[in-house]
């Protein structure tokens, strides 16, 4: 992946989901509001995390235990399958996590050894605070339903909320063509 598509992807990542919330889109309010325990996001998010992890099992290589793929395989595949029945309440937040985590070595990976292009850890932070919130709320998913009602108690919140991501999603889209 190159470093402009590595540093646009997030930007409009960003621009995404903080236009409706800057606009006060009611819709998307509670589309937000719903997602925590949602079970179609549940299926769409943890399912295409599960999958893509389970791609790079299939993948690993002799050095990573690639003797024992199957067997890893497996076992993880009927760990994803068990998660629905098993533990499905915030699973769409676990997955969304887990898709996080998954997409931030390819980004990560694009800005690596390029010193001499300082505007790449304008992405790479954001990069590395989507990891810190993935790990923490991977951990703790019933905080991203607090964070939401934090978000939309206060009427102007989320508009501010909405502001700054879009406004850094728009910084990361130029940056990205400044390489």
């Amino acid at each position: 992946m190159s470093l402009t598509l590595a540093t646009l992807i997030p930007g409009l990542i960003l621009l995404t989901l903080g236009v409706p919330l800057l606009l006060g889109n009611s819709l998307f309010g509670a589309a937000l509001k719903s997602f925590p325990r949602s079970t179609a996001a549940a299926y769409l998010f943890f399912g295409t995390g599960a999958a893509w992890f389970l791609y790079n099992i299939w993948h690993l290589s002799m050095a990573d235990m690639g003797e024992y793929r199957n067997i890893l395989f497996g076992g993880f595949l009927i760990v994803a399958v068990a998660a629905f029945k098993c533990v499905p309440d915030f699973l769409s937040v676990r997955g969304l996590c887990a898709l996080m985590l998954l997409a931030a070595s390819p980004l990560l990976d694009a800005a690596y050894m390029e010193w001499a292009k300082p505007q790449r850890l304008l992405m790479v932070s954001v990069v590395y605070a989507g990891i810190a919130a993935a790990i923490w709320l991977g951990a703790q998913p019933w905080r991203m339903r607090d964070w939401l009602n934090w978000l939309f108690i206060v009427p102007g919140r989320a508009k501010v909320v909405g502001g700054i991501a879009a406004g850094y999603g728009l910084l990361l889209c130029g940056v990205a063509f400044t390489y």
